[in-house]
C-alpha cells in the first residue's frame, strides 16, 4: 500500500508534463490516491496532459476549470467537485503562481501597483481562497501543501514574485494557525529552480539555474522534479501528522549555505 492509499487529492497547476503539479499528481496516483485536477487558463491542455498520468489515457482524472482569482468559480468549486464524484478531499496541492512581466526581470522599482496586486492575488492570497473553497469537503481534516521559492532573500530578477512568495509563506502560517483546530495541516515546499514553463517565463532566470547546481551541497538538477514532488506527496500523507506551518526546503541544501553569487 502507498502512503496516500485511499486519499482524495486536488492538484492545481498541471499544464504540461514538465509542471511540478503533474509530478505531484503522478506520485500521488502511484501512492494510491485518487486525484482531481484544476486548470487555468487552458483546460484542454491540462486534459491532454492528464492522460499521461499513471491512470492512463482511458481513465484520466477529472479536470475542472478554476481561476483562483475568480470568486464565482471558487464558490462553485465544492459543488463541481461533488458532481465529479469527489464528496470528500483529504489533500489540496497549491501549485499556482503568476506575475505580469513588468513585475519580473529587474523592473522592481518601476512595477505599477496593479501588476503587483495581480502577482500577490494569484500567488499568495490564492492559497487562502483555494483552501477555503475546499474546506467544505475537508470535514475530517487533511493537508494543504503549497509550492514556495525561498523568500528570505532577494533573488536576481525574481522581484515582486519574491514579495508574493513572502506573502505566501506568511499566509501559510496563518492558515495553519486558524485551521489547525479543524485538523487541517498547512505546509510549504520551497524548491530550487526547476525547468518549468513558469520559470522559463522569468527574464534572466537562467542565471540562477546555471549557478545553483554548483553552490548546492547536494547538487541540483533543474530537470528533475522528482525530489520536490516526493516531498509534496509526503506532506499530503499522514506521515507528518503533527507538522504544520512549516517550510520544507528541497533545494539541494543551498538555503543552508547561502545564495549563489551572480
Amino acid at each position: 500500500m502507498g502512503i496516500l492509499e485511499g486519499k482524495r487529492i486536488l492538484v492545481t497547476g498541471v499544464l504540461t508534463d514538465a509542471s511540478i503539479g503533474f509530478h505531484v499528481a503522478r506520485i500521488a496516483q502511484e501512492q494510491g490516491a485518487e486525484v482531481v485536477l484544476t486548470a487555468y487558463p487552458r483546460p484542454t491542455l491540462t486534459q491532454r496532459t492528464a492522460k499521461r498520468l499513471p491512470s492512463g489515457p482511458d481513465n484520466p482524472p477529472p479536470v475542472l476549470e478554476l481561476d483562483v482569482t475568480d470568486a464565482d468559480q471558487l464558490g462553485a468549486l465544492a459543488g463541481n467537485l461533488r458532481d465529479s464524484g469527489f464528496d470528500r478531499l483529504d489533500g489540496v496541492m497549491h501549485a499556482i503562481a503568476f506575475a505580469p512581466q513588468t513585475a519580473l526581470g529587474g523592473n522592481f522599482l518601476e512595477t505599477p501597483w496593479e501588476d503587483v496586486a495581480t502577482a500577490v492575488h494569484a500567488s499568495a492570497y490564492s492559497l487562502k481562497s483555494l483552501t477555503m473553497a475546499c474546506l467544505p469537503l475537508m470535514k475530517d481534516g487533511g493537508s494543504v501543501v503549497g509550492l514556495d521559492f525561498d523568500a528570505t532573500k532577494s533573488w536576481p530578477v525574481y522581484d515582486w514574485m519574491g514579495v508574493a512568495k513572502a506573502g505566501l509563506e506568511s499566509c501559510a502560517r496563518y492558515l495553519a494557525k486558524y485551521l489547525g483546530p479543524q485538523g487541517i495541516r498547512v505546509n510549504l515546499v520551497a524548491a530550487g529552480p526547476l525547468a518549468t514553463m513558469a520559470a522559463k517565463s522569468i527574464p534572466g532566470f537562467e542565471g540562477m539555474t546555471e549557478l545553483w547546481p554548483q553552490a548546492a551541497p547536494l547538487g541540483w538538477d533543474i530537470k528533475d522534479s522528482e525530489p520536490t514532488a516526493r516531498a509534496c506527496a509526503a506532506l499530503l500523507s499522514d506521515w507528518f501528522p503533527a507538522t504544520t506551518g512549516e517550510i520544507v526546503h528541497v533545494d539541494g541544501g543551498l538555503h543552508s549555505v547561502g545564495a549563489p553569487s551572480t
